[in-house]
């Protein structure tokens, strides 16, 4: 018993020294497993989630506090080639219980994905960097010097230019000839016209992420607990009118509970940088939300009624067109990008491969959850094409599925949903409901955007990159045939884009909401009626930012600093 105490104490003394080592890469990180945690540590700062925002706000931080950071995956850097370009799609699609992807499935029936890995979504994505607009910045009432500062702070550890061949220099081309003009060349601004956009991916094709960012830390001043999983969120109104942040439950991979507290300051805080789904779940199920509804699910104690929490998810819909190419090309991701009049963007990647067995795994993972959650016979029925394709799987095909597509992606989205508990395990993914093209402008800058897609096509400047005699008819008709959704497709698709854009429409992952400014959070982003309790990520967010929001979630993270007061009622 001797032993174990001393053992405990050394691990202790360790990890409030700051756990700082150096991996393979040289990239320094301050990580150790949650199962090393002692219980009832306190640190003045609590970040629930290492992801895209929670990186650069540790960082940050970390230069005059103690912050802890909780994250419930694990680290980049236990397998960097995972991440590296040429993985991208097998990365995205590997969905088993210890990936970095975690499938969720929205009520509108179409496929998503959750990040769950220290750097969050900048592991998985398609590596696109382009800033937030100046009207974005305006409505946000950001400082638009510290805004640049931000961006500049991300930009000098992550972004490059990326190298532009053939398939996206002829789809950029193709955009020009169509009028999206003018050419703005490479930039990181969101300007109408057609550019090329910033990556993180360096010219090998290894990505840069935003555990990058960590490198900035003060690492006597910072802990990440790896495979962390947060329970609930803690508060006291001991003498007092409103709740406060104080303490936070975690579990480890052993499913052993950890307790770890604000230090005895008032100005410390809790920050929730879990995600647009992350952050307002856990609000719920901490008791913060629609009293009925959490009451309803057996929450208590509910701690205040929230009505918004959970309220204004956004996600904005993606519309691919997938064109079999004769020319074969070097892989590439987002780089040009047509920023258009009518808000819709339209954006581009070819060569991206992906194996049958991880597309096999994939389905399998969406025929689990549908059981999983009962949902009804109708949706069964419509099931039965991804029967057929893990069928047509099963009949000796191997190798690699390889994908070249343009897509358009609707600015916004004017169409908003919601958030509910499905149960109270933290683990399991809540019932969202995006309503995609709900909203009849979001309808028709879809059908512009798509018209947009085939006149690049169908331009000379593209023409070597398509099979002659292919039509907008041909290629409707590829998308119809695969189980890109589990929406019913209609006759009707074929020729009416707008019904088009409701059978086949996908996510870009770009969700947000749930927390937003003026309705969860006050401009300063402390969490409305309760004291020591913030959010800071893309859940926070009216409406997503430029034509990808990663740059403004971590410059968001950089931006967002400590209020001088904290006006306690």
């Amino acid at each position: 018993m001797g032993f174990c105490i001393f053992l405990i104490i050394l691990v202790a003394i360790f990890i409030f020294h700051g756990s700082c080592y150096c991996d393979k890469a040289g990239h320094y990180t301050f990580m150790k497993d949650a199962t090393l945690a002692p219980s009832y540590a306190s640190f003045d700062y609590i970040l629930i989630g290492g992801g895209t925002s929670g990186c650069a706000l540790a960082a940050t931080l970390s230069q005059n506090a103690r912050v802890l950071v909780l994250e419930r995956g694990g680290s980049p850097y236990d397998n960097p080639a995972a991440s590296d370009l040429g993985n991208f799609a097998n990365t995205l699609f590997n969905i088993k219980p210890n990936s970095w992807s975690q499938l969720f499935i929205s009520e509108d029936g179409v496929y998503n994905t959750r990040p769950r890995v220290l750097g969050g979504g900048s592991v998985i994505n398609a590596g696109f960097y382009t800033r937030a607009g100046d009207d974005y910045v305006e409505e946000a009432e950001w400082e638009r010097e510290e805004v640049e500062a931000a961006y500049e702070w991300v930009e000098k550890k992550l972004v490059f230019e990326p190298r532009v061949m053939g398939w996206q220099r002829a789809f950029k081309d193709g955009l020009l000839e169509d009028g999206v003009n003018p050419y703005n060349g490479f930039t990181y601004d969101h300007n109408y016209g057609t550019k090329i956009g910033g990556t993180i991916f360096d010219s090998s094709g290894h990505r840069h992420t935003a555990a990058n960012l960590l490198e900035y830390a003060n690492p006597d001043n910072i802990v990440v607990y790896l495979h962390a999983s947060v329970q609930k969120i803690l508060f006291t109104k001991t003498g007092r009118q409103r709740p406060k942040a104080y303490q936070v439950i975690f579990e480890d991979t052993e499913r052993a509970l950890h307790k770890v507290e604000l230090a005895n300051n008032p100005m410390n805080e809790v920050i929730l940088s879990a995600g647009a789904i992350g952050s307002p779940h856990l609000l719920m199920l901490s008791g913060v939300g629609p009293m009925a509804h959490l009451a309803a699910h057996g929450v208590k104690p509910v701690v205040l009624d929230h009505p918004m929490v959970g309220q204004g998810m956004g996600d904005n819909p993606m519309n691919p067109i997938i064109i079999p190419s004769p020319t074969p090309g070097d892989m590439s991701l987002v780089q040009a990008v047509g920023i258009t009049k009518f808000d819709s963007y339209i954006e581009g990647a070819n060569n991206a491969t992906l194996s049958f067995d991880l597309t096999r795994r994939f389905f399998d993972g969406v025929l689990h959850v549908l059981n999983k959650t009962s949902r009804t016979t109708s949706t069964k029925i419509l099931t039965q094409p991804i029967v057929d394709l893990l069928k047509s799987l099963d009949r000796g095909f191997k190798d690699m599925i390889t994908i070249n597509l343009m897509f358009q992606k609707v600015s916004g989205p004017a169409s908003r949903g919601y958030m509910e508990l499905r149960n109270r395990n933290p683990d399991d993914n809540p019932s969202v409901t995006f309503n995609y093209y709900q909203e009849p402008e979001d309808l028709n800058k879809c059908v512009e955007g798509l018209k947009t897609i085939i006149k690049v096509i169908d331009s000379k400047a593209f023409s070597k990159y398509k099979y002659p005699g292919v039509t907008a008819r041909g290629l409707f008709n590829l998308i119809l045939g695969i189980p890109t959704n589990l929406r019913p497709r209609h006759v009707a698709s074929v020729f009416n884009l707008k019904q088009f854009c409701i059978d086949t429409v996908m996510t870009v992952w770009h969700y947000h909401g749930g927390c937003q400014v003026g309705k969860v959070v006050d401009k300063n982003y402390k969490v409305i009626g309760i004291d020591s309790l913030r959010v800071i990520d893309g859940s926070t967010f009216l409406k997503s930012p430029g034509t990808n929001p990663q740059a403004t979630v971590m410059m968001l993270g950089r931006q967002v600093q400590k209020p001088k007061e904290q006006i306690i009622q």
